[in-house]
């Protein structure tokens, strides 16, 4: 069983700094691609950053030259750092992998792996 736990989240100031991490175990063959995403009540799930598994990452436009998606060399734990926060990027933010892994006697792919998500909250 793949499991996405997230930690990081919490109460930062308006141009303050934090970094989610996104710890992915199970028995996982292939590590596709990773990102984050976040959301607001009454709204739907937004894509913020990814990273395929030959490096390459993107952004939204909302957060392009503020937030860097990375992972670690094992390529297990994945982060989100997240510089000069605006009041709007509160959200609670949720991990999420594209990878290949055994379920049970069965070894597929699936995009639908996600953690429950963390909570930030940016005041000034």
């Amino acid at each position: 069983q793949v499991q996405l736990v997230e930690s990081g989240g919490g109460l930062v100031q308006t141009g303050g700094s934090l970094t989610l991490s996104c710890a992915v175990s199970g028995r996982i063959l292939h590590l596709n691609a990773v990102s984050w995403f976040r959301q607001t009540p009454g709204t739907q799930r937004e894509l913020v950053a990814a990273l395929d598994s030959g490096g390459a990452t993107s952004y939204s436009d909302s957060v392009k030259g503020r937030f860097t998606i990375s992972r670690d060399n094992a390529g297990n734990t994945v982060y989100l750092r997240m510089n000069d926060l605006k009041d709007e990027d509160t959200a609670v933010y949720y991990c999420n992998a594209d990878c290949t892994a055994v379920n049970g006697h069965e070894i597929s792919r699936s995009k639908d792996y996600w953690g429950q998500g963390t909570q930030v909250t940016v005041s000034s």
